[in-house]
Order: C-alpha cells, then sequence, then structure tokens
C-alpha cells in the first residue's frame, strides 16, 4: 500500500489521455474527490444524511468499459 503523500510530493501521474477519456465525467479521480466527499460528510451540511452508499468513482460503475 502507497503512503500518503502531499501533493509537492508526489511523483507526476502515468495516466494517458486515453485513460481520462474513458471515463464518463472525462478525467481519472483523485484522492481530493475521496477528500471532497469526507469533508463534505463531516460538515453541518451533512447533518440530515442518514444511512447513504456513495460511489465516488466518476460514472465508471455504469459505464464499466476498460480498453
Amino acid at each position: 500500500m502507497s503512503q500518503w503523500k502531499k501533493r509537492a510530493q508526489r511523483k507526476p501521474s502515468r495516466i494517458t489521455p486515453r485513460e481520462h477519456e474513458q471515463q464518463p465525467v472525462g478525467r481519472v479521480g483523485r484522492p481530493e474527490d475521496v477528500a471532497d466527499l469526507v469533508g463534505y460528510l463531516v460538515s453541518a451540511q451533512a447533518g440530515f444524511v442518514t444511512g447513504q452508499n456513495f460511489v465516488v468513482d466518476g460514472g465508471m460503475t455504469r459505464k464499466m468499459i476498460y480498453v
């Protein structure tokens, strides 16, 4: 398992443009995408959210096409 690193300390991504194009949202997911959901869930804005499953995959479970 890789260790979390600050953005400035991470190695450049080796993801190809084609891999980004396969995603329904037009790009591959980033750790920040999950962090944004976590930030929402711990905020007062999510105070009425109960018992939900959140899928943070940019639509890939719907598309399910991998080249």
